[in-house]
Parts: structure tokens; sequence; C-alpha cells
């Protein structure tokens, strides 16, 4: 579900199409001085704001899917760590060896990735700032890691099971780094997305609301405050969102 920020960017470029359309029907009538305010300028800034609208839900829903994957990823880790302890046990190896390991797991089953960045719904706004639940995926990778280190260098650890395999294991550690790092870069396109509209929308010189203010001030001075014409335009409402 998009959120009201997001809907109020929409909102104000939906608008300013309306002012388009109104300022086209006054004909000859409508020739301001300022290039920024001419018909062709006002169409084309029109046009930049929908693309950069568009970026942002294509970005985020990047960025969700990114997510989604992750937490697919991540999701058999533990049962993993604890399937690998087993499959340990049952080998030559020391008890120093087997305690070095289980120091390992009690690390992996206790750190929480946490789901809450895993909305199901590809439209949910990402986040505005990433969210420390990133550490904990960073870390499950580290335990992960550390005791996949603890299995390769044992000489006995030599399960028939593929995917206990010390090789297969250093896929999957590959896997998680690949996806987590995933989510970090599509994060960082979605933010930057968010930025680029915010230039076009609210900040840069020329901007779509303050450009929208300067018409309608042009057609009240055009045509008075009192005029039909001025009515059409004067409820347009255009509102800068800071996120």
């Amino acid at each position: 579900m998009a959120s009201t920020s997001e809907v109020g960017h929409a909102k104000n470029v939906a608008n300013f199409q309306d002012l388009i359309q109104f300022v086209t029907g006054y004909g000859a009538n409508y020739n301001p001085s300022k290039n920024s305010l001419k018909l062709p300028q006002l169409v084309a800034l029109k046009e930049e704001g929908d693309n950069k609208l568009t970026e942002v839900i294509a970005q985020n829903t990047n960025y969700n899917n990114s997510v989604n994957e992750r937490f697919a990823a991540f999701s058999n880790v533990k049962t993993l760590g604890t399937r690998l302890i087993n499959a340990l046990q049952t080998t030559e190896a020391s008890k120093e060896t087997i305690d070095d390991a289980k120091g390992f797991n009690r690390k992996l089953q206790g750190k929480r990735a946490s789901k809450i960045e895993t909305p199901a719904d590809p439209n949910a706004p990402a986040p505005k700032t990433i969210s420390s639940s990133q550490q904990s995926y960073d870390q499950l990778i580290q335990h992960l890691a550390g005791l996949k280190a603890v299995l390769k260098a044992e000489p006995s650890y030599t399960p028939n099971e593929t995917d206990l395999q010390v090789g297969a294991l250093e896929l999957k550690i590959d896997d998680l780094n690949a996806k987590n790092t995933a989510v970090t870069t599509a994060y960082a396109n979605v933010s930057n997305a968010r930025i680029d509209r915010n230039k076009t929308l609210y900040t840069k010189t020329n901007n779509l609301v303050e450009t929208a203010q300067e018409v309608k001030k042009y057609v009240k001075s055009v045509f008075g405050a009192t005029s039909p014409e001025y009515a059409q335009i004067s409820g347009l409402k255009f509102t800068i969102k800071k996120d």
C-alpha cells in the first residue's frame, strides 16, 4: 500500500496536469514572458515529474523484491546450522572442535534477522532509512562462515548429504552475501530516486510546485483575482513533501 507521502507526490503532478489543461484553454491570452511558465516548458516539466514518479515506483518494487528474496534465502539458516552440528558430531572430530562449532551455532541461533523488512506487497514503501536488521543479516553470515571454517578444517567431516558438504556451504554463504548486498544496493537506488523526484517537484530552480504557484500568480495578474479563469485554478493544491 502506497504511503500518504507517495500519494501526495503523485497528486502534485496530477494537479499540475489539470493546471496545464486550464491554461491551454486560455489560448493566446496565456502569454507569460518568463520562459519557464510557457506552455511547452510546463508540458516538459509535467513529463519529467511523471518520469521521476515512475522511477521511484520501479526502484521501490525492486527493493521490496530484493528484501523478500533475501528473507527466503536466510529462512533455513538456523535449521542448517543445527543440521551441520549434528553431522559433525557423527565424525571423528575432537570435543574441542565440536565445541568450537557449537559456539558459532549458538550465535547463529541467537541472532535474529528481522522480518520487518519483508513486506508482502511489492508496492509497500521502502523505509526512509536502512534498517538496523541489516547488521543482523551481516552477523548471521559471519556466524555461518565461522561454522564453515571449523567444518572445513576437520578432515573427518565428509558428509554424503550434498547440502551439508563444505562446498555447498560455501555456495550458500556466497548466495547469502549476494542477496544481502542486493538489498543494500536496491535501497541506495530507491533513496536516490526519491532525491531526484524531490528535486524535480520541490527543490531545483523552477521546480514543479514553484512553477505551479507562479502560473497561478500570472493568471491572477492577467485575468484578475475575481475572474472565472483564476477561480478555475486557485483551488488546485500543491504541497511540498519532505520525504
